[in-house]
């Protein structure tokens, strides 16, 4: 890796793409002054951090408002002592001034600092992941053991019903225009604004491996712009490649010319002994962030760990939690959810049942083979949406065959039936799982089942059998059918791999959004 801390080689380069942008000097460090702050190359947060002040403060003084609108048509129940926050004038009682003072100007003062403390407005968690608002989380259990522990102390008489009306519904309002506020991130980082320009350093199997990793999703805001090679530049001259190559260059010059806010270097490239500390004090002061992608692609981030040692920063990586209490939660709660969800949802079922009979002759249901946990085979359960000779009229139609994996998909299949259009398009049709889920052969989330008769797994695909199969997934909030069967191994592994309580509310709840736009259901 080339820095300007040695003399840049002057050979050529392999694309004479360039920015006319001025390049900035190179600076010995950060500002050392405690009233500075560094300015940064990238800009949308800016922008987008006053918008979530704005929100906040307004979500905690709505539900201030709320509340003390409550109080005053309720009185009569409330005024007694302990409401608190009462003045008598006249035999006739009022909320005081400093009621108002407290839930309209200092409570939702405190809500955005303690929110600032806690980093829910860093810029390295805003726009994806779940870390901003676990931080929304914590922020909401520190106000509420501080307003607690003030009112003990200070010995206040407070409505313990208004006060917890008014903090809970702040939260509700915080997290509701964050994730709104986070949407309209999306919709702008999709039309290619306020995104990360990205600088990738090393060698051109690791940048193109982590090219692919970021541009997945437009949601994530990073857009590669350069290709920075460390070794093997003459292997690709030629090569059409999906951004522009650049080599024997100087790496913050090079991040300049392309206006790049990131430098992200790749696999081998971060383990140059002193190379990656020498860019890292080029770039104080610069505004531009360094990035390390190791040669560790789709684990998530609770399982990995940095433990330093005499210097050297170890990235430890943790078993999958595919065990302990964890797990037996996940089970009891699946198997109380299909019970509860069968009782409520026997109307429907009947009704659905009808609709199929009346339809097109044969059985309501289609038990077909299914792979399960450990290899077990198990008969899974969906409402029949095909005619009955449908797996006989399958090998006519393997010419046909959309998908590129082990399940056989056209998107207008001749052997479905009109009420299996309708019941596929709405996934209805999955709805019977829920009997295996009670059985405990499927679960309420987890990777696909797969048809037993495709013979033995292989390879990377086996490892899906550690869990149990779902009737939803990764794969089925993030493009179902639409997907090739490379993309949608690698989000079931990415399931096993990283399973947590919290990642299957996220994509139940994922789910709900995904059949009703009813996108890749066929």
């Amino acid at each position: 890796m080339t820095t300007s801390l040695q003399r840049p080689y002057s050979g050529r380069r392999l694309t004479e793409t360039r920015v006319n942008v001025n390049v900035e000097p190179v600076t010995e460090g950060v500002p050392r002054s405690a009233w500075m702050l560094n300015s940064r190359a990238s800009t949308w947060h800016g922008p987008y951090v006053l918008l979530l002040l704005a929100f906040d403060y307004m979500a905690a003084l709505i539900a201030s408002v709320l509340t003390v609108s409550v109080i005053s048509r309720f009185s009569d129940l409330i005024d007694t002592p302990a409401a608190g926050f009462y003045v008598v004038r006249d035999g006739v009682s009022s909320i005081s001034p400093m009621f108002y003072i407290v839930a309209y100007w200092l409570l939702p003062l405190t809500w955005v600092l303690v929110l600032w403390g806690n980093g829910a407005y860093d810029r390295r968690y805003l726009g994806i992941g779940t870390d901003e608002f676990k931080r929304v989380v914590r922020s909401a259990a520190i106000i509420v053991s501080v307003v607690a522990i003030l009112t003990v102390f200070t010995k206040t008489n407070v409505s313990r019903a208004a006060l917890f009306t008014a903090l809970g519904v702040a939260f509700i309002n915080i997290s509701l225009l964050r994730f709104g506020a986070r949407r309209v991130l999306h919709s702008l980082r999709a039309k290619g604004r306020a995104i990360q320009r990205m600088l990738l350093v090393g060698a051109y199997p690791d940048t193109i491996e982590v090219h692919n990793a970021v541009t997945r999703t437009t949601y994530a805001g990073m857009v590669p712009v350069g290709i920075y090679l460390t070794e093997g530049a003459a292997s690709v001259r030629g090569l059409e490649t999906p951004v522009p190559i650049f080599s024997n260059r100087d790496v913050v010059e090079l991040a300049a010319d392309l206006d790049a806010d990131t430098i992200a270097v790749c696999g081998s490239a971060s383990t140059e002994p002193g190379e990656l500390r020498r860019l890292a004090w080029q770039l104080e002061g610069t505004g531009r962030d360094l990035v390390v992608a190791p040669q560790l692609t789709d684990i998530a981030g609770p399982r990995v760990h940095i433990r330093p040692v005499e210097g050297l920063p170890l990235l430890h990586v943790e078993e999958p939690t595919l065990s302990g209490l964890s797990w037996l939660v996940k089970n009891v709660l699946d198997r109380i959810t299909a019970a509860v969800g069968l009782l409520l949802l026997t109307p429907v079922l009947a009704a659905i049942a009808i609709y199929i009979k009346a339809t097109s002759p044969g059985p309501v249901f289609f038990r077909q083979p299914r792979v399960g946990m450990e290899g077990r085979t198990f008969h899974c359960w969906k409402f029949r949406t095909m005619y009955i000779d449908a797996e006989e009229r399958q090998a006519a139609l393997m010419m046909q065959n959309e998908s590129d994996g082990l399940l056989f998909k056209i998107k207008d299949d001749p052997r479905v039936t009109s009420a299996g259009k309708f019941l596929r398009k709405t996934s209805l049709d999955e709805l019977p799982q829920l009997i295996n889920v009670l059985k405990g052969e499927m679960s309420l989330v987890g990777p696909r089942p797969l048809p037993a008769d495709n013979g033995d797994f292989l390879g990377d695909v086996r490892r899906r059998l550690l869990v149990r199969p779902g009737i939803t997934g990764l794969w089925q909030v993030s493009g179902r059918s639409d997907l090739s069967w490379d993309d949608a191994v690698r989000l079931d592994l990415f399931y096993v791999d990283n399973w947590s309580l919290t990642t299957d509310l996220q994509i139940l709840l994922r789910t709900i959004a995904v059949v009703l736009r009813r996108r890749g259901a066929y």
